[in-house]
């Protein structure tokens, strides 16, 4: 079945670069830099981009291809040619890179980092794991997710969530984290050191949450919704995560004036995540939207 899947086109601090994002992983740890076609000898995608005049240059990154181009062309002429292009090669599910038996091995380090729910624990590496906010309650979420299937045979393991680069780790109450945490930073670098999947290569969104509103969703909004939305996205989102959970906004009642969220990861089910609610999320909208909030309730994920 062909993987579905869009390409983003990102601008760049250099205008002569564009960068061309996919939602999922192209390499598993290494960043390659090709100037000319010889040198893309391992990659067939980059060596098909330089028969393209006008590419300079081209590097492939875990979840992106960026391309350095000659003058001779606007990349607002060409770029949905290019994306395109790349999108055709990728649904092909053609190599973008041929690894080689003597590819070095990447250190990982992981370390453990304490969240306000006693019950999670945050294990953030030094590499990006995956491209979207993976959530899984129970092994059977975990067909397409290895990492995570790996991790429910640990009879203390309960929840997994996954976000850019971090795992946060739900514990059943028998089990005491100063007795397993350093068990699971070890399998955790181990399994990432030699290269394993966290999501297989044909993994769909189906345990993938958002980071935002999808355009087409959020177009439907009224007005209101649409201010919370940009309001949780800017001021909430990066707290909550930087405490290894997630929030998003599920719907908002202009009649009660009450919104309702999603709260993942470690702030669902969290002793202090009421608290937070009420005295910070709540607050805010508040503050920030006079007149149109009354409440704010959770719904855990």
């Amino acid at each position: 079945m062909e993987k579905s899947f869009e390409i983003r086109i990102e601008a760049t601090s250099n205008p002569s670069i564009i960068k061309f994002e996919t939602d999922f992983f192209l390499t598993q740890h290494t960043s390659y830099e090709f100037e000319n076609i010889d040198q893309a000898k391992n990659s067939p995608l980059a060596q098909q981009l330089f028969y393209l005049p006008f590419v300079k240059r081209v590097f492939i990154a875990q979840n992106f291809i960026a391309i350095d181009k000659y003058d001779i062309v606007d990349w607002k002429d060409v770029q949905d040619e290019v994306a395109q292009q790349i999108k055709e090669y990728l649904s092909d599910e053609q190599p973008v890179i041929i690894e080689t038996d003597t590819a070095k091995k990447v250190a990982i380090t992981i370390y453990a980092e304490s969240t306000p729910n006693p019950a999670v624990l945050k294990f953030v590496a030094n590499k990006k794991l995956v491209t979207s906010i993976q959530e899984f309650k129970n092994i059977d979420d975990t067909k397409e997710a290895p990492l995570a299937e790996q991790l429910f045979h640990f009879p203390f393991v309960k929840e997994v969530f996954i976000d850019e680069n971090y795992i946060s780790i739900t514990k059943f109450d028998m089990a005491d984290w100063n007795d397993i945490t350093q068990e699971l930073r070890e399998f955790l670098r181990t399994y990432l050191e030699q290269g394993k999947e966290v999501l297989s290569a044909h993994a769909t969104t189906s345990n993938s949450v958002t980071s935002k509103q999808t355009t087409t969703d959020f177009e439907k909004l009224d007005d209101t919704s649409k201010d919370i939305v940009n309001i949780i996205e800017e001021y909430i989102k990066p707290a909550v995560a930087s405490d290894g959970g997630n929030i998003m906004f599920d719907s908002y009642d202009p009649e009660t004036k009450g919104v309702k969220v999603i709260l993942q990861g470690a702030c669902s089910g969290c002793p202090s995540s009421t608290f937070t609610l009420k005295n910070g999320i709540e607050n805010m909208l508040k503050e920030m939207l006079t007149g149109k909030i009354e409440y704010v309730e959770a719904i855990n994920g």
